[in-house]
């Protein structure tokens, strides 16, 4: 098996759907002899945040001496992305190596698993054959019933910023989203939490209580940003001065909080763990298509934020970052999102809007979101290809001009390297 057969093979239709349960994986891994028992990790859950926690957790990790496994999604350019040991990909003769490995042995199953449930099996078995001293495992969806929760206690279970999504799933309040993923605080253990109104944080407090876990909130209260531009922030938490972190946005300097409330935890639980190890981490880390600055000339922004609180940041940091500026506003969306959410609290800074069609199944016709945009009474231009609206926006905006492009993460990757194309 080839990386393109094992691709063909993770994605193909039968493993299509997401089915919430634990007993398909459970089943694959013990029939891979448990790979996922040789590890230990830092199980991260939230609506929003969690991808950007994950990878500022993972950086610190990283910088610290740790072989760290590091376990998100989406992807945004390429698969290999979603499970990386140390900031490096899975190689494609892992990739297809594993995939190969695992097969007869998915086919064997009666209850077949979803792609979700093979990948992370996939990634449990990479992990574990690069022997990582630690993995940021991050959730899918939900937590108690996703297929990343069958591993035994972490070492920290980190809850991010809870809001409203898959609601159909997880239930129409953030009470009951919250209820499902506080299913990752297991036995024992500890949590870590994102500062949320009383009613939520109550739910977290009540799992810790049932399992004998010890509950951490995230220190806010000492979070003092300084300093913010396009190239980055510099903020003050605890007994931290001028740490440096190169991710945009108010939202993130939340986010470190946890990682830093997080890291603090891992200190105190014997990690070797320095001051200067969580300063270099910060500074270093990436975490693409969350409001990236792709060129300069013109400002060309891409941002992967589609859910409600993530459209409420997006408008913050056009207004902490934007300031001023008119705005070409590159979109594309799914069919199934609420694009009252989306658009009419961006509409306002926007002179025009170009719309296009993601890769995906899922996509809303750019002809159809242009006709749902016509009612801001802002010029709209529909695009055949996402590289033909790359183009078209960086014409349009001029060499003075800032383009923000967003809608979907499904679209971002194709952004980026449209955008590349136009450095080169």
């Amino acid at each position: 098996m080839n990386v393109t057969e094992a691709l063909a093979y993770i994605h193909s239709v039968s493993w299509k759907g997401s089915i919430p349960g634990l007993s398909r994986t459970q089943e694959l891994l013990a029939k891979m002899g448990s790979p996922e028992k040789q590890l230990k990790f830092i199980h991260v859950a939230g609506t929003n945040g969690k991808g950007s926690t994950a990878a500022m957790l993972a950086s610190i990790l990283q910088t610290a001496g740790y072989t760290t496994g590091l376990y998100t999604s989406p992807f945004i350019s390429r698969f290999h992305e979603r499970m990386q040991v140390n900031g490096v990909p899975i190689s494609d003769e892992e990739l297809a190596t594993i995939t190969e490995a695992v097969e007869p042995l998915a086919e064997s199953m009666e209850d077949h698993p979803t792609e979700f449930e093979l990948v992370s099996c996939i990634a449990f078995e990479y992990f574990m054959e690069h022997s990582c001293d630690i993995v940021v495992l991050e959730v899918g969806m939900g937590g108690e019933l996703d297929s990343t929760n069958v591993i035994d206690t972490p070492e920290a279970a980190v809850i991010c910023n809870i809001g409203l999504d898959h609601m159909e799933v997880l239930g129409d309040t953030v009470e009951k989203i919250s209820s499902a993923k506080a299913g990752i605080i297991k036995k024992g253990g500890d949590a870590v939490i994102y500062r949320e109104k009383p009613s939520v944080e109550a739910v977290f407090e009540e799992r810790c209580r049932a399992v004998g876990a010890r509950l951490t909130k995230a220190d806010f209260e000492t979070l003092r940003p300084v300093y913010h531009s396009l190239d980055g922030q510099v903020f003050d938490w605890g007994r931290f001065h001028g740490l440096r972190l190169p991710l945009l946005g108010e939202h993130q300097l939340k986010n470190a909080a946890v990682v830093l409330t997080t890291v603090t935890l891992l200190q105190q639980k014997g990690w070797n763990i320095t001051d200067n190890d969580i300063r270099e981490g910060l500074d270093h880390v990436s975490w693409p298509g969350r409001f990236e600055v792709l060129r300069r000339d013109p400002l060309f922004i891409v941002d992967g934020g589609h859910n409600p609180q993530c459209i409420e940041a997006l408008v913050k940091n056009i207004r902490d970052y934007l300031a001023g500026r008119e705005l070409t506003v590159l979109t594309g969306v799914m069919a199934d999102k609420n694009y009252d959410a989306m658009y009419p609290c961006v509409a306002p800074y926007a002179k025009e809007f170009i719309t296009v069609t993601p890769l995906n199944p899922r996509a809303l016709p750019a002809e159809k979101l242009a006709g749902y945009l016509g009612q801001f009474g802002k010029p709209v231009t529909t695009c055949l290809t996402v590289a033909d609206g790359v183009m078209t926006a960086i014409d349009h905006a001029g060499p003075d001009g800032t383009v923000l492009a967003y809608g979907s993460l499904y679209m971002v990757g194709d952004i980026q390297n449209a955008v590349r194309q136009t450095i080169l």
